[in-house]
């Protein structure tokens, strides 16, 4: 059975857009989902399914949490195999005290990747950015909240996209290929 990942955008930011993990979980089990898990309170989740794509289950999981939390969120809905590609491509090499400071901003239509190319002229060295086949990705080299192009990604030139540091997204893998191995079958 395939294991995905939920990435809701904009979640649990401050005092607006609260989705509370325990009702996630709730929620995701409601559906028909298995072996559900959250990551962090962020809004991450892991899960099983025996059928659909990932741009059903992202349409099944925001009408489900519009309808039932009362919460207008993108979700964006990756298959294991699709995260292990965005991390298998990332052309940024980060050293791990960087992770929490390496953004990889996930879309769930790859077209709209390109139109994440405008953040490359807010990019000022040591910043590296790049746009890949499945996801861009963001090193701010002196933090996130010092980067204009960090600014810009998590803004409205990223409206598109949500975005994960790659500590999250390493364990969101790791979460995934634990589901993969031992309870999607």
């Amino acid at each position: 059975m395939p294991t995905f990942v939920a990435l809701l955008r904009g979640v649990n930011v401050g005092k607006a857009k609260r989705v509370p993990m325990a009702e996630l979980r709730a929620l995701l089990s409601d559906l028909g989902y298995t072996s559900v898990a959250t990551l962090l309170n962020s809004g991450n989740a892991v899960f099983c399914a025996p059928t659909g794509t990932p741009v059903k289950h992202s349409a099944s999981i925001a009408a489900a949490i519009s309808s039932q939390l009362a919460v207008e969120v993108p979700v964006v809905v990756k298959s294991a195999r699709e995260l292990a590609a965005i991390i298998a491509e990332n052309p940024i090499s980060a050293e791990a005290h960087e992770h929490p400071r390496f953004l990889v901003a996930f879309t769930q239509d790859t077209k709209a990747l390109p139109g994440l190319a405008a953040i490359e002229s807010l990019v000022v060295p040591p910043e590296k950015f790049a746009v890949g086949k499945n996801a861009a990705y963001l090193l701010c080299s002196a933090g996130i909240l010092e980067s204009k192009a960090g600014e810009s990604l998590l803004g409205k030139a990223g409206k598109a996209a949500t975005t994960r540091n790659w500590a999250t997204v390493l364990k969101l893998q790791a979460l995934a290929s634990e589901r993969d191995a031992n309870a999607c079958v």
